[in-house]
């Protein structure tokens, strides 16, 4: 019996189905251990020595390795096929010799696999090989730089910049970039032009021509700046006669696109199917895992000739020989730095065709898109033909020119399969599928309008999480595994934001970038990153030593953090209002200067480091107590912050003065100045400008008691939060749908509230959700329509389907609903409870009626309830939690 250690539970289970009795296969569940996240992790003083520390789940596994181990014939470790796999092999490896869990005797083998296949199995155990050391020190020189970066950097910004989160040596290169490209859009000026184009018509067809020349002169984009010049040459058009002066044809080819490697598999994913890298990566690790597709983590645009035989037959059978080029098309790795020597990621079986495969509806998309970018790489080209018309215009005394262009698509070749979608197509797209009238050189066509249009010049795009993959892979920053996880890094420290699909970084990441471009810039240089991943590669090809480059590396490292471990926090604040001076201060409509106080008219404006973060204030703090959010002073709200501050009047019964004041984190209403006085924020929607003594009294009565509850006898009480008016009853909340009801709430509506919130019938948009609406009797169970958080579904035992968006969930008929549950049930592999034996009837249904709706009850308060008082329950979630990890939030209705 030989042990095999793959990384996941499910390609274990594949894999034990090709191996057989012989073999025994255990899974990892991934690393078994890493760097503890404390100092001393790394000694560089001990020539880079690392302490690893096995996690507690890991030690478990470990054991059940250890105990096959014993009386086992051999040791086969099958981890993945790249510098992670590796590392994960190594690490099982020394931590079995470690607790002598390994025979001498006992042989120790690395097989690799691109595709979770018998072929490429049985391959593989065919050709073992030892540990390849060159890859597993690659891993090491990068878990040492990424742990020395950031417990050196991050520690120096928590001192310098209270509120900052962490720095790391991709992470930093990555915000630099989203933050480099919002400092272009802030500079960026537009430019007026206008466009001038003309309406004509040859033979019953209308056809548009765009200015081409004038004078004998060509005209730019830009050329036309100010409406009269474009009016003057519409006059000129419009009085002229129309000859066709040339006539150009050219056909030409498109080329279909390479085989899909990480980057552009994350890419075409995110732009075709809105689908996000770290979404994307998860289906791609499942359809891996599934034998479905090849290793999904690649630089390489190579296929294996097999795959590209099996591509060429697949083409030939299903869409004809003349979609076959004559030889088989090779790709050639172009991304700088490519580091992974992997095949491209393709279907292991292209005969298996998307349609005939239960997935669910996102591996279906994912899978349906790599078997038609497979299929097309390998496809005959597009033949397209392009015209070009020239159009005289016979003006007296002026020579004008017009020109109209289009294209036919005369064999569409890849683009049958694998169409031209993605944006950073479409400026190539202008004129494509716009097809000419037959036009030949003396026709005369006829002008039916001329439309002058004014434009501006564009700033450069934000970047898409699917451009900046594209952009970091060009520089060559990162690798295939950490482009995903660097952007949840960035998001999830609250650096950048998505907005749509665009990439905004947060103020905070501005701020950290501006500080390291400002005292760590060579660390956050692109070209010295991609420098660094270039040395890695040497060192995973045997050709570099990883403790030279970590000796190199840490030297200069020190210097520069030795050079600024005395640097004042003034200092700081003086290079950060430079560099940012364009975004914290931007010019005045008034044209006073942009850094002087709008509230004392003589102090200076300057960035302040607060607990949480930064902000703007004034230098003749504490006399003048102006603060602005920074999100205001960006969008040059600064001045009206301040001018907005003042007394509103005096309360009634305290006799103190309401103060309207903006702070760091906007306006709000204060009583009195003692010194904790009362304060409440202004919600969502009320602006100061408006505010009003008595709205202002009302929020500082909140929170207020509503009642006492009829049933429980406990207070009721209203107010505002962080995310919005609530009311609150025995620790639980339920959301008010507007905030002027949190001041006129009765006990009636409180409690009705509190009971739709307790039945799971309201959302957190505030509104009142449409409550449990139907029960359905049926055989199997009874089937009941409610409403979860996501929408009303149905619901029988544990399964659960959504209810169509057109559908009214009061309108749901039983058939619709055993319709839509069988259909869930079959994409979850569920089965569907069969129904009892009459003889059990009678007394059955009831009890299962009960225990329906004490589990959908369960279900829906999950997330609010802990299951403590429920041992049972409370163990049986992660079983179901693992059982559907394939099933996506969107597919859950709660």
């Amino acid at each position: 019996m030989k042990v095999v250690v793959v990384e996941s539970p499910a390609k274990a289970k594949t894999i034990n189905k090709y191996l057989g009795k012989d073999y025994e296969v255990l899974a990892s569940f991934g690393h078994v251990r890493d760097l503890p996240a404390k100092d001393g992790s790394v000694r560089p003083d001990e020539d880079f020595a690392m302490s690893w520390e096995v996690d507690t789940a890991a030690k478990k596994r470990i054991a059940d390795i250890a105990g096959a181990l014993k009386g086992a014939d051999g040791l086969i470790l099958a981890t993945d096929p790249d510098r992670e796999g590796e590392a994960i092999s190594w690490h099982i490896l020394d931590v079995l010799r470690a607790k002598k869990a390994l025979k001498k005797d006992v042989p120790v083998q690395r097989v690799v696999f691109n595709a979770i296949t018998k072929d490429a199995v049985t391959a593989a155990m065919a050709k073992p090989r030892d540990i390849d050391m060159p890859l597993v020190d690659a891993y090491l020189a990068r878990r040492a730089l990424d742990y020395l970066v950031g417990f050196t950097l991050s520690p120096i910004l928590w001192r310098k910049l209270p509120g900052s989160r962490s720095a790391g040596r991709v992470q930093s290169v990555a915000l630099r970039l989203v933050s480099d490209r919002e400092s272009e859009i802030e500079k960026f000026k537009p430019q007026e032009y206008w466009s001038v184009e003309a309406q004509l018509a040859q033979a019953g067809k209308s056809f548009l021509a765009r200015l081409f020349s004038v004078d004998g002169k060509r005209t730019d984009k830009l050329d036309i700046t100010s409406g009269d010049d474009a009016a003057e040459l519409k006059k000129l058009i419009e009085a002229g006669q129309f000859n066709v002066s040339n006539v150009e044809k050219k056909p030409t080819k498109r080329n279909p696109y390479a085989p899909f490697t990480t980057s552009s598999l994350q890419q075409d994913a995110s732009s075709r199917l809105g689908l996000s890298p770290s979404r994307t990566m998860q289906i791609a690790q499942r359809l891996y895992e599934d034998g479905l597709i090849t290793y999904m983590r690649t630089d390489a645009v190579q296929m294996a000739p097999e795959g590209i035989a099996m591509a060429r037959s697949v083409i030939g059978k299903y869409f004809g020989e003349e979609y076959l080029p004559e030889k088989a098309r090779v790709y050639q790795t172009k991304a700088k730095n490519a580091q992974e020597a992997h095949e491209a990621i393709r279907p292991t079986d292209m005969f298996k065709r998307p349609e005939s495969l239960s997935l669910d509806p996102d591996q279906q998309k994912l899978y349906s898109l790599i078997w038609k970018r497979t299929l097309a790489s390998q496809m005959a080209s597009a033949e397209i033909d392009r015209t070009s018309v020239d159009i005289a215009v016979n003006v007296p005394g002026r020579a004008v020119a017009l020109r109209a262009t289009g294209s036919v698509v005369t064999f569409p070749g890849f683009l049958t399969l694998y169409g031209v979608e993605a944006k950073t197509d479409a400026e190539e797209e202008d004129d494509e599928g716009r097809e000419l009238p037959p036009l030949k050189v003396g026709d005369k066509p006829d002008l039916k309008k001329v439309e002058i249009e004014q434009h501006f010049t564009q700033p450069p795009a934000r970047y898409t999480e699917a451009s900046l993959i594209k952009k970091m892979e060009e520089l060559g920053i990162g690798r295939p595994s950490t482009y995903a996880a660097t952007l949840t890094t960035l998001k999830d420290r609250n650096y950048v934001k998505l907005e749509g699909k665009a990439l905004h970084p947060e103020d905070r990441g501005r701020i950290v970038t501006a500080f390291l471009e400002s005292f760590f810039n060579r660390y956050v240089e692109y070209g010295f990153t991609a420098g660094l991943e270039e040395q890695l590669d040497q060192v995973s090809a045997g050709e570099l030593d990883y403790k030279v480059l970590l000796r190199d590396f840490w030297k200069d490292f020190t210097a520069a953090t030795e050079e600024i471990k005395d640097l004042r926090v003034s200092e700081v604040l003086d290079a950060l209002n430079d560099l940012l001076a364009d975004h914290i201060f931007p010019p005045r409509e008034d044209g006073t200067e942009r850094r002087q106080c709008p509230t004392c008219g003589t102090g200076t404006l300057s960035l302040k480091l607060g607990k949480f973060g930064a902000f703007i204030g004034c230098s003749n703090y504490p006399e003048c107590k102006h603060t602005t959010q920074l999100s205001d002073a960006a969008n040059g709200n600064a001045a009206q912050a301040g001018a907005g501050d003042g007394v509103l009047g005096t309360d009634p019964e305290s006799g103190e003065e309401v103060h309207l004041k903006t702070g760091r984190f906007g306006p709000y209403v204060q009583l009195g100045d003692g010194k904790e006085p009362k304060r409440s924020s202004l919600p969502k929607g009320w602006e100061p400008d408006s505010l009003t003594l008595e709205k202002a009294l009302q929020l500082l009565s909140l929170p207020r008691e509503v009642g006492l509850h009829p049933e429980t006898g406990l207070p009721i009480s209203a107010g505002l939060g962080r995310y919005g008016p609530f009311i609150l009853h025995d620790g639980k909340y339920a959301n008010l749908p507007d905030v002027e009801e949190v001041f006129t709430v009765g006990i009636n509506r409180a409690v009705d509230l509190i009971a739709q919130k307790a039945a799971g019938g309201f959302t957190r948009g505030g509104g009142a959700a449409v409550a449990a609406i139907q029960t359905f009797e049926h055989d199997a169970g009874p089937i009941t329509v409610r409403a979860g958080r996501y929408g009303p579904y149905v619901n029988q035992g544990k399964i659960n389907a959504t209810i169509p968006k057109d559908v009214k969930p009061e309108d749901v008929t039983l058939d619709q609903a055993i319709a839509w549950i069988a259909a869930r049930a079959e994409v979850t592999g569920t089965k569907v409870k069969k129904a009892p034996a009459k003889k059990a009837a009678a007394k059955k249904p009831a009890a299962k009626k009960a225990t329906t709706k004490k589990a959908a009850a369960d279900d829906e308060t999950a997330e609010k309830k802990p299951a403590a008082k429920k041992p049972a329950a409370k163990k049986a979630a992660p079983k179901k939690a693992a059982a559907k990890s394939t099933v996506t939030d969107e597919d859950v209705p709660f």
